[in-house]
């Protein structure tokens, strides 16, 4: 995912570094290149929500779980991670439906490029832009639903509580 989401952002910057010489330098836009940057830009945000769950990176209010003991907090865990998982299974199943409604339309940006390039419009489903919810739901629910197993099991063997938070996974 790490290397995905690198691809995509390094996309993003050489795209938008060639829209701004050609503004700037060439008096002449590219009317595709922000939309572009936006469908690259969705599609990285999805595949890294689970990684950002791993690591700790996504905000969360913790003032209640500090006041608990180890074995509560991984209790309320427990509990709380019961209706997510049902929210991201149902964002996946409906995200995945709602994203079939559009298979026929197309995305304009890359038809535009396809037609002045080619000569015909290159006919990419916009589908394959709304189905990173699904996508992105789905890996988080993943990575949710093994750390609700990691938790459990944490739960059932009394394992003392873990010294420090996730590592970041740059560290590891």
């Amino acid at each position: 995912m790490r290397f995905a989401a690198g691809l995509l952002m390094a996309m993003i910057v050489v795209i938008m570094v060639v829209q701004v010489a050609a503004r700037y330098g060439f008096n002449a836009s590219l009317i595709w290149a922000e939309e572009l940057c936006r469908y690259l830009l969705i599609w990285m945000t999805f595949l890294l929500l689970g990684m950002a769950y791993r690591t700790g990176a996504l905000i969360s209010f913790d003032l209640v779980p500090l006041m608990l003991s180890t074995r509560s907090q991984r209790v309320l865990r427990l509990l709380t991670s019961i209706p997510v998982l049902c929210f991201l299974v149902l964002m996946t199943w409906y995200g995945w439906d709602y994203a079939s409604r559009f298979v026929h339309q197309t995305i304009p940006a890359l038809d535009f490029i396809s037609d002045y390039l080619f000569g015909r419009p290159a006919g990419l489903s916009i589908r394959l832009v709304y189905v990173s919810v699904s996508v992105g739901s789905g890996l988080l629910a993943l990575h949710v639903l093994a750390d609700t197993v990691h938790t459990l099991l944490a739960l059932i063997r009394n394992a003392p509580e873990e010294p420090h938070p996730p590592v970041p996974i740059g560290e590891q």
